[in-house]
């Protein structure tokens, strides 16, 4: 039994340390995960309202500084967040499943 939970948290330590260490670049359907919740993050982007009686050159400069926003400065960083929070929903994936593997085989015992 003590073999089992061993190799149980030896998978969960290798899993978890090739997740974090290794990048998730050699997994394709991770990084294909990370792109997917990086495009739906950028989609929902910001709206703003600007009262009606601001002139059309004051909503121009708006409109253009949302859009490098959008474009340029947003992507990398919400692409660097959604890594990292898929990593760490991958990691709590693995430890539920480590969970139920230690709980089995003390219900075995």
């Amino acid at each position: 039994m003590k073999k089992k939970l061993k190799d149980a948290l030896h998978r969960f330590k290798i899993e978890t340390f090739r997740m974090s260490h290794h990048g998730v670049e050699e997994q394709e359907d991770v990084a294909r995960e990370i792109l997917d919740h990086t495009a739906q993050a950028l989609k929902n982007a910001y709206t703003f309202h600007l009262p009606a009686d601001v002139s059309p050159h004051r909503v121009e400069i708006f409109q253009m500084i949302k859009a490098v926003t959008l474009e340029t400065l947003l992507p990398p960083v919400v692409e660097k967040l959604m890594r990292r929070i898929t990593v760490l929903e991958h990691q709590n994936a693995g430890l539920i499943k480590l969970l139920d593997e230690l709980m089995e085989a003390l219900s075995e015992e």
